[in-house]
């Protein structure tokens, strides 16, 4: 058994009505006992049951989920890109007082793009959204808004949030109480559903 390592160059032909194109991969390639082995790396495929409900009304509540976080999900993801371009901007200003313009700019930008879509959100579509800004974003909405409004804004607002049964401390468990979310997000994301 002699193992060698050596690279393979793996062709296909795509043939269009007038195109033909080739596309090309460069695998590795190791001879074991007489054979050659291809290696190449895929990306990761997470695969679930399908689920199982045990009446109706619980398809019901699935299907619910599955209609509302697909609402909200694209919301979470720009919330995610806006903080990440926001971060790589701060880094530009120089004093607190070009950032706090700064950050007042971004939130009219954003409420005039998005303020009538936001109102339309159900309670539960903005419960669920305080969770994926969570799970997008690595930090909870109140710490969002501690960091970029201050600590009284993101108390006020906890406060309102409060009063409507939700919370912006509300964090994201993929393991635990939001694994179902978490599943259905995975299969939104490969276009599964």
């Amino acid at each position: 058994m002699m193992l060698t390592g050596s690279l393979f160059l793996a062709g296909q032909e795509l043939h269009d009505d007038t195109t033909i194109i080739k596309e090309f991969q460069i695998l590795k390639q190791m001879v074991w006992g007489g054979d050659t082995l291809l290696h190449s790396s895929i990306d990761e495929v997470k695969v679930y049951p399908v689920p199982q409900f045990s009446s109706r009304r619980d398809l019901r509540r699935y299907e619910r989920l599955v209609h509302n976080l697909k609402i909200v999900y694209p919301y979470a993801v720009l919330a995610a890109d806006k903080l990440d371009e926001m971060n790589q901007s701060f880094l530009d200003l120089k004093t607190e007082r070009e950032r706090k313009a700064f950050v007042k700019q971004v939130e009219r930008e954003l409420m005039d793009e998005f303020e009538d879509e936001l109102k339309k959100l159900t309670i539960t579509q903005g419960r669920l959204l305080i969770k994926l800004i969570d799970r997008e974003t690595g930090n909870t909405s109140y710490e969002l808004l501690r960091e970029l409004r201050g600590s009284f804004s993101a108390f006020f607002w906890q406060a309102i949030a409060r009063l409507f049964g939700s919370n912006l401390k509300t964090t994201f468990d993929a393991e635990g109480e939001d694994k179902l979310i978490d599943q259905i997000l995975v299969l939104i994301e490969n276009g599964q559903i």
